[in-house]
Parts: C-alpha cells; sequence; structure tokens
C-alpha cells in the first residue's frame, strides 16, 4: 500500500467547515436587534432624567429627544 504524499494528507484547517464571520458593532456585547432596541430604549430614558435634571433650565428638553433618537437609531443600526 502507497502512502499518501504530504499534500494529500488531510489539513485540519483546509478540511473544517466555514466558519460564518460574527457580526461585531460598537457595543462590547453580542447582541441582537432586540437587544439593541432594548439598550436604546433605556438610554433614551435616562438621558431624558439627566436632562431634566441638570441641563432643562439652558437648554430645551426637544433638542434632547432629538439627540435620544439619533443614538437610539445609531444603537439599533450598527450597534
Amino acid at each position: 500500500m502507497q502512502q499518501p504524499l504530504e499534500s494529500e494528507q488531510l489539513d485540519p484547517e483546509r478540511d473544517a467547515a466555514p466558519v460564518k464571520p460574527v457580526q461585531t458593532g460598537f457595543l462590547p456585547i453580542v447582541t441582537n436587534w432586540f437587544d439593541r432596541v432594548f439598550v436604546s430604549i433605556y438610554l433614551f430614558v435616562a438621558l431624558e432624567l439627566l436632562w431634566m435634571r441638570f441641563l432643562e433650565q439652558a437648554i430645551p428638553l426637544t433638542v434632547c429627544h432629538v439627540l435620544a433618537i439619533a443614538l437610539g437609531v445609531l444603537i439599533v443600526w450598527r450597534g
């Protein structure tokens, strides 16, 4: 019986099933769209409360709404 050539020997890296790349965002955890929506809602509430406590006298709350919605969209889309 003939010995297989080096090029014919099994290579575990070559014969392994292809690994699907994991999509990574800027969040430090693995998330799906529901997780990102949940994080966005919590961030929206926290930002609104902090804004009302510290900045509402100087800057209107509408600015906070716009910033919070933009940040939420960014988290859901890219997070």
